[in-house]
């Protein structure tokens, strides 16, 4: 068969272990010489592809690639662009075609969340409309943990680890400080409208008693009479209690409390800080002394952190998407099935991306402990295997050593374009 050229891009936030995907669909590509000539990156996302700022990764050593695996964030660069709808925006669509056309791009992998998913079908779609021979291929990534039909996300893996181990961490220092000291600690998560994050630092605690005492998700409405009650009452029985929020907790109007009263560009929410906000209300409340933190993007770099399951299952669905790719699968996604729990076993499969664009996986109920305030022994059993194992990336000066990427561009054919 011919060989024709890909192109890979990033998408959305981006996360500990997105560039082992990337070194997944890289190490793949090269693979297959026969069928896969250069593979392209996009500087920036998909503004890469519109803007004609393409990176070719094939001038990269095979040193450098295999870096990728422990190197967080995004190494060509991220970005929150979301592509509107092809009827009123067409000329975007059909510009991505005119590059993949001059650079000779065959194989399209999106690696990116639900909203990336939606790019990838649709691309996908006005591709066959325009006769273009195009195979899409959607590569999952999200922190929150919410696309549909895979098992968990790839990047999830390795914020609940974080955010278990810090949940543990910092409960034993307000455990050693609380007689004479902060009361009450606050750690807000990500989690726009799912509480997978928030659910994992659950995990801290094994038994009655153990921090941390709330876990705040967005799917229960949030009562502040009932959580000020619970807090009261830790802190009289255990003498501190320690929150962990979800920064998607919201009232029983759907009003966040800590709405910020912005859009991002994906049009979502902007959230302000729930942390703050929650330990404003203690204060008021029930005056005790606490402190607060926002675990933010310090929870999707960790890298010297990462779940070693993660790192592998990140990997393995690059890995998957050329594979996909090259037995013809069109507008695919790589899924994880979880085979078993004990001992955890998994496997990748394949997923319709019709099945997966614009959905949302939200926590199960029976996952949420009947007070709402904690998780159940389903929850744990789904979310331990997640964080099980450790990937330590390598030390050069007492700091992580990471890729560092040449990043030559490719030399323009088009004209430029205003997006």
């Amino acid at each position: 068969m011919a060989q024709h050229n890909a192109f890979y891009a990033q998408s959305g936030g981006v996360t500990a272990v997105i560039n082992a995907s990337a070194c997944g669909v890289i190490e793949a590509c090269r693979q297959h010489p026969d069928r896969i000539g250069k593979v392209y990156a996009g500087h920036n996302g998909i503004i890469g592809a519109l803007t004609e700022d393409l990176i070719d990764v094939s001038r990269e050593s095979d040193e450098t690639i295999a870096a990728l695996r422990h190197t967080p964030a995004g190494a060509f660069g991220s970005c929150r662009y979301k592509l509107k709808d092809i009827e009123t925006h067409r000329a975007q669509y059909e510009r991505l075609i005119e590059v993949f056309k001059a650079h000779d791009i065959r194989y399209f992998f999106y690696n990116g969340g639900g909203d990336s998913a939606d790019t990838c079908l649709k691309v996908s779609q006005l591709s066959e409309k325009l006769g273009y021979p195009l195979t899409a291929i959607h590569v999952p990534k999200t922190v929150d943990n919410d696309l549909p039909i895979t098992d968990n996300s790839p990047g999830f893996g390795s914020v609940a680890k974080y955010i278990a181990t810090s949940t543990l961490e910092t409960s034993l220092d307000i455990a050693s400080m609380c007689a004479t000291s902060t009361k009450v600690f606050v750690l807000e998560v990500m989690g726009r409208h799912a509480g997978w994050i928030a659910a994992a630092g659950a995990l801290a605690g094994q038994g009655e008693g153990e921090p941390p005492h709330l876990v705040i998700f967005p799917e229960v409405a949030f009562d502040r009479a009932k959580v000020m009650a619970r807090v009261e009452a830790s802190v009289k029985q255990y003498g501190y209690c320690v929150i962990v929020v979800s920064e998607g907790a919201r009232y029983e109007d759907g009003t966040f409390l800590a709405d910020a009263g912005n859009t991002d560009a994906f049009g979502h929410r902007q959230l302000g800080g729930v942390a703050p906000t929650l330990a404003g209300m203690v204060k008021q409340d029930l005056g005790y002394k606490y402190h607060w933190a926002v675990a933010d993007y310090l929870q999707r770099a960790a890298r010297h952190l990462a779940s070693k399951t993660d790192v592998e299952q990140a990997y393995a669905v690059g890995e998957k998407a050329v594979a996909l790719a090259l037995a013809g699968q069109n507008s695919m996604m790589p899924a994880i099935k979880r085979i078993s729990d004990t001992p955890y076993q998994w496997a990748v499969e394949a997923a319709p991306l019709a099945e997966v664009a614009n959905r949302e996986k939200f926590m199960p109920r029976d996952y949420i402990r009947e007070d709402g305030f904690g998780i159940t022994e389903a929850c744990r059993t789904y979310l331990s295997p997640l964080i099980q194992g450790e990937d330590f990336p390598p030390f050069e000066n007492g700091l992580p050593k990471v890729a560092r990427l040449a990043k030559h561009r490719v030399e323009r054919k088009l004209a430029a374009f205003t997006i």
